[in-house]
């Protein structure tokens, strides 16, 4: 099973920082050198060292192997009833070493960078190979891997300090509670990360990734007494990406705020939503959480190699409506989801997965890729250097139509207008999936009447997709709040469409 969650869901189309126009190859090297300054440096290694470790399992008999260095620092802060009830910092190191035969891996990693742990753990990994004999992987001369400049190599920590982060959420909190004397309770996060990571390949390819990471989060409390009972709502706002603290200016922060007070607000009107099927328009933005559970997990690569997806050896085939076109795109400047490359080495792309409603491919890392004899993609992921990589998704989206958003609601003449998620989960092997709205409304004959709660969609990711029957003019990515959950690991992910109309959709409600 696989899930993704947010602490916050506006389907706002967010504006970006762009990156450095300075070249790709310069932007490389400087990561590299920030890399090598981190994480080689002060442990007396250098890439003599590096060759030395790859060596020793290559010699194996293995068909890969990759070193994968890490160093991560992060900042957490939270308010709540107008205090800053914690703060947090981390720093987190080490390196993880990995030997690939077949479809076999091994894996070892270690939080004390040396070269006695780097040669202990290249030797443990080694012994997938069932003989000593000349290496499957050969290694060949130095080389950089190809690369890009999404996002600026900075430490978000250090762009705005202590004093001014505790401001930011103290505004939250008084402009949330401006908006309307309902508002009973404001609770607001600001968190940041750098992370620095370094891929060495046993076939000589160096890559390195500075990645900056930020999120605001705002949740809000809302409460009315009705005939004497009092009534309580939650909303939640917030938004991020791979820039510095500044991006939070006052605009961006009241964006926020409107989203998580209106919420709740709405919320406090709702009544219990209908159960049955019916048809079902979802909003813009982050209600892409469908596409991404229903469609996106089913197209990875290792699920299809071991036949496990519902999609498995249909390439080439219609899998949905005439109009559905679906991208994976890990090129998208400052986008929480994006990658300068992946967690193996390799540049990230713009994959596209279908196409009109044909498949086209999958998303691969490099032992699917290599396994069922096509390219990698660029969606080589893990966690931290204490994971393997799996094929993950990156930012994942549905192009638009030609429909005015306004024309599809009005097209309703019985069911849900969905707007906002709270997350979802799907299987597999089915194609199943479950999400619960937390932002919905009732319409009859074109008309939004009134909101509701409680209405859970149910469906299959394949059938729903061929029952798109309008695709809106509207598409936005999401504010920037996603995190993806696989096999245990947890990586951060964008999601992205415009509105849709899907017809058949089984609507679990209260009422």
């Amino acid at each position: 099973m696989s899930s993704l969650k947010t602490s916050s869901g506006s389907a706002r189309k967010s504006a970006f920082f762009s990156p450095s126009a300075r070249p790709q190859t310069d932007a490389t090297a400087e990561r590299l050198a920030i890399a090598e300054k981190l994480l080689l440096a002060p442990f007396g290694l250098n890439e003599a060292h590096l060759r030395r470790a790859l060596g020793e399992i290559s010699a194996y008999g293995v068909d890969d192997a990759d070193l994968y260095f890490q160093y991560t620092r992060s900042e957490g802060w939270s308010l709540e009833e107008g205090i800053v009830k914690t703060g947090s910092f981390s720093i987190d190191q080490g390196v993880g070493v990995r030997a690939v035969s077949g479809e076999k891996t091994a894996f070892a990693y270690s939080d004390e960078i040396s070269e006695a742990s780097l040669l202990d753990a290249a030797r443990t990994v080694r012994t997938i190979s069932a003989a000593t004999q000349a290496g499957r992987v050969k290694a060949s001369s130095r080389k950089v891997a190809g690369s890009r400049s999404l996002y600026l190599d900075i430490d978000p920590i250090a762009s705005l300090d202590s004093t001014a982060k505790v401001k930011l959420l103290e505004r939250v909190e008084k402009l949330a509670k401006a908006k309307d004397t309902r508002i009973v309770q404001v609770m607001a996060g600001l968190a940041s990360e750098y992370d620095v990571v370094m891929v060495a390949r046993a076939d000589g390819t160096l890559a390195a990734d500075v990645r900056p990471l930020v999120r605001l989060s705002v949740t809000v409390i809302a409460e009315q007494k009705v005939a004497g009972v009092a009534r309580r709502e939650v909303g939640s706002g917030g938004g991020g990406g791979r820039f510095g603290l500044a991006y939070f200016d006052e605009a961006q922060i009241n964006q926020y705020v409107d989203d998580a007070v209106k919420a709740a607000l709405t919320n406090l009107e709702a009544r219990p939503a209908p159960a049955g099927e019916m048809t079902v328009v979802l909003g813009p933005g982050w209600p892409g959480i469908l596409l991404h559970e229903a469609i996106g997990h089913g197209l990875e690569g290792d699920f299809n190699r071991k036949g496990s997806s519902a999609f498995s050896g249909r390439i080439g085939q219609r899998v949905a409506a005439k109009g559905v076109t679906v991208l994976d795109d890990g090129t998208l400047a400052d986008r929480r989801g994006s990658l300068n490359v992946d967690d193996e080495g390799n540049a990230s792309q713009r994959n596209v997965l279908i196409e009109d409603g044909i498949l086209k491919g999958y998303i691969q890392d490099s032992l699917n890729a290599r396994l069922m004899k096509v390219k990698p993609t660029g969606n080589g992921r893990r966690e931290s250097y204490a994971h393997m990589p799996m094929p993950r998704m990156t930012n994942t989206y549905m192009l638009g139509g030609d429909k005015a958003p306004e024309e599809i609601v009005a097209s309703i003449k019985k069911g849900l207008y969905a707007t906002n998620f709270g997350g979802g989960q799907v299987d597999i092997t089915s194609g199943k999936f479950v999400f619960s709205a937390s932002e919905a409304f009732w319409v009859e004959n074109g008309k939004i009447l009134y909101p509701v709660k409680g209405a859970t969609i149910v469906g299959s990711g394949p059938e729903a997709l061929k029952r798109v029957t309008l695709i809106g003019n509207d598409m936005a990515l999401d504010s920037g709040v996603g995190t993806c959950g696989k096999e245990g690991q947890s990586v951060p992910v964008g999601v992205g469409q415009p509105t849709l109309r899907i017809d058949g959709l089984t609507v679990g409600g209260t009422a």
